[in-house]
């Protein structure tokens, strides 16, 4: 199945998002300072392939549970 560029880049668009969101809500379960939050965020926003992966996979702050 052949995918024009435009829909790729729409899978593409749409998964750096999925990550995005999926590590936002993450980092809302650790206890967190708001300026460790802020950077932690920034992270993701700014390496968006890799800062994802490295907010979950570090488990920063403590969990709330």
């Amino acid at each position: 199945m052949l995918y024009s560029a435009a829909h790729l880049r729409f899978l593409l668009t749409s998964g750096l998002l999925a990550m995005l969101l999926l590590a936002a809500f993450f980092l809302r379960s650790r206890e967190l300072t708001f300026s460790q939050y802020l950077r932690w965020g920034m992270l993701i926003v700014f390496i968006p392939l890799l800062g994802p992966f490295l907010a979950i996979l570090t488990h920063p702050g403590l969990s709330r549970r």
